[in-house]
């Protein structure tokens, strides 16, 4: 994405805006917009007081945020008279599973070309990790692409190999040139796989266990199944044995953003929110959350979470669970009887059955 913005801006892009979902934004942030990083370690230490977060300029996060994201650049073309819609670019993060599958995705697509709605190409990215959510290809969709929506445009789709980091940067700056060039639609698909599961407690290794098991064994057949090289190892590697760069240079970069985070982490501690922060002159007018309702009194009754903790932690006695589930399960008892250690998705579940 870097790289991407860097050609739009050599070939004349002046402001870009981003949507995606939830999954990868911190790493969008920190290394392409350049959020400071002491700001995001502070906001997740709760030493920022989470008011008009989602208020960062460079960031959109919503369900519907295709027509947002493009709405938001066809509103500034307009009022920055960019008639030949060249100045302001829209870029998109999609996974693959929600390409495939949600409506919206399709519907913005088809009005990408309309007089009223176009914004001179939008560039779609689309994190393709083969498996959505957990669900194999097979079960998701009927085309053989995820991307195959994008061919009732005859927009181009590069597929790329997600491990091949030099394919990546050529194809990003291709499609920054292809839209500038040609004022459409163009998307990447970057093909890779989940390398951890879907949240904390998941791991792809029992929701998807032949593909993983190939994966591992062609990736790291000697070790199989402790780990699989990494797409840094991978190119680390590469670079090595090309004799561009030495263990040395290796060391010295991997040392050097090692002490940049550290630095940032220790930062984070004295930071203090600045009203630049959240770019409030662009938000002129908007009501915080606090503005707009009082903050209620949420809570519940211990003894309804406990009875509702033991019923989302007990398995049927006629089921024989795998062993990676039952530590889970075990676990999630253990921290809703003693009230210690409770984690994200056991807080989630303990909000959400009480609603269902």
């Amino acid at each position: 994405m870097k790289e991407m913005f860097d050609r739009s801006a050599d070939l004349g892009v002046e402001s870009i805006v981003i949507g995606m979902s939830h999954r990868g934004r911190l790493n969008v942030l920190g290394n392409v917009v350049r959020k400071p990083l002491r700001q995001i370690f502070s906001e997740f230490s709760g030493g920022t007081k989470p008011v008009m977060r989602l208020a960062f300029t460079l960031e959109l996060s919503l369900r519907s945020c295709d027509p947002v994201v493009v709405g938001k650049t066809r509103a500034k073309q307009y009022y920055s008279n960019d008639v030949d819609r060249t100045k302001n670019m829209g870029v998109l993060i999609h996974g693959d599973g929600s390409f495939a599958g949600q409506g919206v995705v399709y519907e913005t697509l088809h009005l990408s070309a309309l007089p009223n709605y176009t914004t001179g190409g939008t560039i779609h990215i689309v994190v393709n990790n083969q498996v959505a959510f957990t669900t194999d290809p097979r079960s998701g969709r009927s085309s053989q692409y995820c991307t195959d929506v994008a061919k009732a445009l005859s927009a181009p789709i590069f597929h790329v190999n997600g491990d091949d980091v030099e394919a990546v940067v050529h194809v990003c700056e291709l499609a920054a040139e292809w839209r500038q060039t040609f004022h459409t639609d163009v998307v990447v698909d970057i093909v890779c796989y989940r390398r951890f599961g879907h949240n904390e407690i998941d791991e792809p290794s029992f929701t998807q266990p032949k593909m993983y098991k190939v994966l591992c064994c062609y990736l790291f057949p000697y070790s199989y199944p402790e780990s699989s090289f990494s797409t840094l190892q991978i190119y680390q590697n590469k670079l090595l044995e090309s004799g561009q760069v030495t263990k040395e240079d290796i060391d010295q970069i991997n040392s050097k953003v090692l002490s940049i985070l550290n630095e940032e982490f220790l930062a984070s501690k004295d930071y203090v929110p600045q009203r630049r922060d959240w770019l409030s002159a662009y938000w002129a007018g908007f009501k915080s959350p606090e503005q707009l309702s009082r903050i209620r009194n949420t809570g519940v009754k211990p003894e309804i979470l406990k009875n509702v903790g033991k019923a989302i932690t007990t398995l049927p006695e006629n089921f024989k669970p795998h062993r990676a589930v039952k530590r889970i399960f075990e676990d999630r008892a253990k921290m809703i009887e003693t009230g210690e250690g409770i984690d994200w998705a056991v807080g989630k579940h303990l909000l959400l059955q009480p609603c269902l």
